[in-house]
């Protein structure tokens, strides 16, 4: 399982490092997008480094940090569930593109730092 663990480590580092390049190309939707996917990818390789297991197949930020018995404090579980919109968001954006719009350099800058804290929180997990 270890070379799973190392897998989805390095996959979550690239997600996160592709998002700076998005965000530095204003392109914020998808700066977030990438921002759930290493959040995502974190958590995958926190899951198989507890559970000595693959990581289950999908992308509820939540439902995969409790999958992984992962003790979530109100303030953290809301965090997931908020990166989590950026998903769902990104991928199926309503015909208005209102999350496109939301999307603002200052928006999606404070977003991207509390994705980093909680990437190297989960990072600081793994054993």
């Amino acid at each position: 399982m270890k070379k799973a663990i190392t897998y989805w480590r390095d996959e979550a580092k690239e997600a996160l490092q592709v998002s700076e390049h998005l965000f530095e190309k204003r392109d914020y939707s998808y700066a977030l997008f990438f921002g759930h996917l290493a959040v995502e990818k974190i958590l995958k390789a926190l899951y198989v480094a507890k559970k000595n297991e693959q990581a289950p197949p999908i992308h509820n930020l939540v439902r995969l940090a409790e999958a992984a018995e992962i003790a979530l404090e109100e303030p953290r579980k809301d965090a997931l569930i908020k990166i989590t919109t950026f998903n769902l968001e990104a991928r199926y954006p309503d015909e208005t593109r209102s999350f496109r719009k939301k999307c603002t350099e200052d928006f999606t800058r404070a977003e991207l730092e509390n994705i980093t804290e909680v990437f190297q929180w989960l990072s600081r997990l793994i054993p």
